[in-house]
């Protein structure tokens, strides 16, 4: 067993030896003379502090019942039993994407973690949800609590026990990330309530969601070390940050999860200041156990683990999938976790406290009530199989096809109708009645994948329609419901006329069709997904933010000739419209984002006018891709080193970019049309007085040590009937001489050579002062105001609307206005509704690096209220 002490120590060396805590990362001034810039040369080849000891868990906010109901069930385990609760038994190892090793004296089964943040992957009678990038634009959070609930159901339903989703990274820094898709929004405070809304749909199913990645994970190119031609191995990119716009804008959503209860949070592959994710001890044992009081447990992504006794005594709690590489039979931990805390090295509060935190989630979402065997195989769709994929022992039973749908076909439709957003309707060309004399649908974005909607493995294709990303973090279609099919049945209902070309590149049928229409719809896309599949020449991220598939030529071709041409728009963000979007004879131009399985039904509810379109976008649609700021790093910018991506936008990204630069959008954050109108007045303001905002202050208790462990060695060695799996992790011993089971010549380096100062450290510990609880401070959610207006349906038809507010935080190097609240309001023709949002302390606050707090500026603060972010007609002065 490979012990790999030494890479280690020098992970734990250097942490060691990095700044002080008090200015933990490239500092930007206080929000009273703040600055959100930092320059490239302070955040070029940046560092992380260390931080010490990893806090344990104590069971605050809803925590309390599942956190002793843990202890309980961790004080009966032995420190085997430990080790296989943390560790990943490898790669292929079980039935889930991801499972840890069992406890059969206990009766405790492996637990299953599984994929993805938008239905359960690699198995079969399935529902394959919208992306989270879709329903962003619902701004609707019933839409996200009850996908997020019926995500959660169907994942109970297979025996899974962790959904890896869902994703507020990334954020979304640069449009042509490959997987924003998978998370929400570029705006942290509409990620941070779609996550906690959806956090809390999967939980209440009874499944632990898995809030990820944790943190900076913002591009796929160079996201883990890689080889590159002519240079060789690259180091991970590092994220390179400065303190204020870490808390301001990409850990904000995090803490809204937290917040909500999320019972586990996963490390992201990256680096961040120079420091992997997955042993930095600020990110993990600072920020989010600490400053956050997290009390879930930490998992890595898979293979996104670096060292053993590092990332142990940093936070880590978890391994994924358990192996050093997917299916080498070695392990970080397993072995060496066993033999670490027997030497000492990670004390049993430190194990006691990562099988606590896994178990007080297994019971904070009931999964002792919850669970079912597992009954689905990732690596076959077969009926019988192997149960130990890449071992190929064990065959028998493995796939029972078990139906987790239900009913829900009907809320994923309506989800995706309710997310579409209408761009464009030039004198009202759209709803469509389905009596046109002659309806022609163009583009392959209509029509059905060649190969079948599952055709290509993870979806790693752009074929057909596109109503998924491609990667992890898809699914398996249960059926795809393709545009041209449910146009057809629109049309058909009334005798008409449809036809259909749906090559792109077929000019003359094009032409021809196009000109014999009395209506056109134009279907186009553009894809991204995870690095590790390649599309088109895209990695992952997109290589640029045109439509594919000659898509911009398809619609100027159909255009030309046909003056009521309809665009829909599939894609996994912002895309360039500059070309076509002001065409007199493009009528109009719906967004419909990553519908999932009920695609053209969705889109055919809205182009027919069964659903008013209310949908905003959730990002900005700029004219050029240079309108946003910020790029991917497509190539080494470091040499063979780690590519360093430098943060120096600060706060600025997306709308917050494009108001600072005064570039006109051609379609801002917030925007969406209506088939009626609405109208905006009475903006009320009402005071609230909570009372000042206090720091926490005090210490913790002890780390808690729940039981005891024998020194004997001869306990942990390979009992003598085992019947070993081959590349399977255990948490055994081969040796009773630990130095020899170790396999690791430099197993005598003195602790004290790369143990981080405090690391092993038990006794009580300051707390935080700008935590508290479950989220950080309790009292950053008081409310100071209370926001209302009135909202008049102006139109002759029911509608909905999505009222926007915002709130201009007064300093001069602050975003001209932020987001702060919003609500969907269903208004019938001529009445009104009245709109009502709360500002809270944290909504008015900036981060102060010198008290490392959350600080109300004396700078003067002003809330606006309308229908997007440059839609504002309303507006007040907030008096503090």
């Amino acid at each position: 067993m490979l012990w790999l002490a030494q890479a280690s120590a020098i992970l734990a060396i250097r942490l060691a030896q990095v700044g002080a805590v008090a200015t933990p990362f490239p500092n930007s001034t206080s929000p009273n003379n703040p600055s959100n810039s930092t320059s490239p040369s302070a955040l070029n080849e940046a560092t992380s502090p260390p931080y010490y000891p990893s806090p344990w868990m104590d069971g605050s906010g809803q925590w309390a019942e599942a956190y002793a109901k843990a202890q309980a069930f961790v004080k009966q385990l032995t420190l085997l039993e430990k080790v296989n609760l943390t560790t990943g038994v490898g790669w292929e190892g079980e039935a889930c994407v991801g499972n840890v090793g069992s406890i059969p004296r206990l009766g405790f089964r492996s637990l299953c973690m599984q994929d993805s943040p938008l239905g359960v992957r690699d198995t079969d009678y399935n529902s394959a949800f919208p992306a989270g990038g879709t329903v962003a634009a619902s701004w609707d959070r019933s839409v996200w609590y009850q996908r997020g609930y019926e995500m959660g159901k169907e994942h109970r339903g297979k025996g899974v026990d962790v959904q890896l989703g869902p994703v507020v990274g990334p954020l979304g820094r640069s449009p042509e990330g490959g997987r924003n898709w998978e998370g929400f929004s570029p705006d942290p405070v509409l990620s941070g309530i779609a996550v906690s809304e959806t956090v809390r749909g999967i939980q209440d199913a009874g499944v632990i969601a898995c809030t990820k990645h944790y943190i900076l994970n913002e591009q796929e190119h160079f996201r883990q070390p890689s080889t590159v031609d002519g240079i060789g191995a690259v180091d991970g990119i590092s994220s390179n940050i400065d303190d204020k716009t870490l808390h301001e804008l990409y850990l904000w959503p995090f803490a809204d999860a937290v917040r909500a209860g999320t019972g586990s949070i996963m490390c992201s592959y990256n680096q961040v200041n120079n420091s992997y994710s997955c042993q930095n001890s600020y990110l993990m044992n600072y920020l989010l156990k600490g400053e956050l009081g997290f009390q879930g447990f930490v998992m890595s992504d898979w293979s996104a683990q670096h060292s053993g006794v590092s990332s142990a005594l940093a936070g880590l709690d978890m391994t994924m999938p358990g192996d050093t590489g997917f299916n080498t039979g070695l392990s970080f931990w397993g072995t060496n976790l066993t033999i670490a805390v027997l030497n000492g090295t990670v004390p049993e509060w430190r194990i006691d406290d990562m099988a606590t935190r896994i178990m007080a989630a297994y019971y904070l979402v009931g999964r002792d009530k919850a669970q079912v065997p597992i009954n689905f195989n990732s690596w076959s769709l077969d009926t019988y199989g192997y149960q130990h994929a890449y071992a190929q022992t064990d065959y028998g039973l493995i796939n029972q096809h078990v139906d987790v749908r239900y009913e829900h076909a009907m809320s994923i439709r309506s989800a995706a109708a309710r997310s579409t957003v209408l761009l464009k309707n030039t004198n009202n060309a759209l709803p469509l009645s389905g009596k046109e004399k002659f309806t022609a649908v163009f583009g392959e974005d209509a029509d059905n994948n060649i190969y079948g909607p599952n055709g290509c493995s993870d979806r790693g294709c752009d074929n057909g329609t596109l109503a998924m990303g491609w990667g992890s973090g898809t699914a398996n279609f249960p059926y795809l419901v393709t545009p041209l099919t449910a146009i057809q049945n629109e049309v058909l209902q009334y005798g008409g006329v449809i036809q259909h070309e749906t090559d792109n590149w077929a000019s003359q049928q094009i032409l021809a069709l196009a000109q014999q229409a009395t209506v056109s719809i134009v279907f186009v896309n553009s894809d991204s997904g995870e690095g590790y599949i390649i599309v088109d020449g895209n990695e992952g991220d997109r290589n640029n933010l045109t439509l594919w598939r000659n898509g911009d030529t398809l619609i100027q071709n159909v255009s030309a000739n046909c003056n009521n041409t309809i665009v829909v728009i599939h894609s996994t963000g912002p895309v360039l419209v500059d070309a076509w979007y002001n065409n007199p004879n493009v009528t109009a131009i719906l967004w419909a984002g990553l519908p999932g399985e009920q695609s053209g039904n969705s889109i055919a509810d809205v182009l027919y006018g069964r659903v008013n379109p209310g949908a905003k976008l959730p990002f900005t649609m700029g004219a050029s891709r240079t309108d946003y700021g910020t790029d991917i790093i497509y190539e080494p910018n470091n040499g063979n080193a780690a590519p360093q991506d430098n943060f120096v936008e600060g706060v600025f990204i997306d709308y917050r970019s494009f108001d600072k630069n005064n570039i006109t959008p051609i379609y801002e954050f917030g925007f969406g049309l209506s088939y009626t109108t609405f109208s905006y007045s009475n903006i009320n303001i009402i005071k609230a007085t909570p009372g000042p905002y206090t720091p926490t202050t005090g210490t913790t208790k002890a780390a808690p040590v729940l039981g005891s462990f024998s020194n004997d060695t001869t306990e942990y060695q390979f009992p003598p009937n085992l019947t070993y799996v081959a590349t399977y992790i255990y948490p055994y011993i081969n040796s009773t001489n630990l130095s020899t089971a170790s396999e690791e010549p430099d197993y005598g380096l003195p602790a004290d050579k790369y143990i981080p100062a405090g690391a092993t450290d038990g006794s009580p510990q300051p707390r935080i002062a700008a935590g508290g609880g479950p989220g950080g401070n309790p009292e950053l959610w008081d409310v100071m105001f209370t926001v209302k207006a009135t909202i008049t349906n102006t139109g002759n038809i029911p509608g909905e609307e999505v009222v926007q507010m915002y709130v201009s935080l007064g300093g001069p190097d602050d975003p001209k206005v932020v987001l702060r609240g919003f609500d969907r309001l269903s208004i019938q023709a001529g009445h009104s509704a009245e709109f009502s949002a709360d500002i809270t302390r944290r909504d008015l606050s900036n981060w102060e690096t010198t008290t490392q707090n959350w600080v109300i500026s004396s700078y003067p603060k002003k809330v606006y209220v309308g229908s997007s972010s440059r839609k504002l007609p309303l507006s007040a002065d907030l008096d503090l």
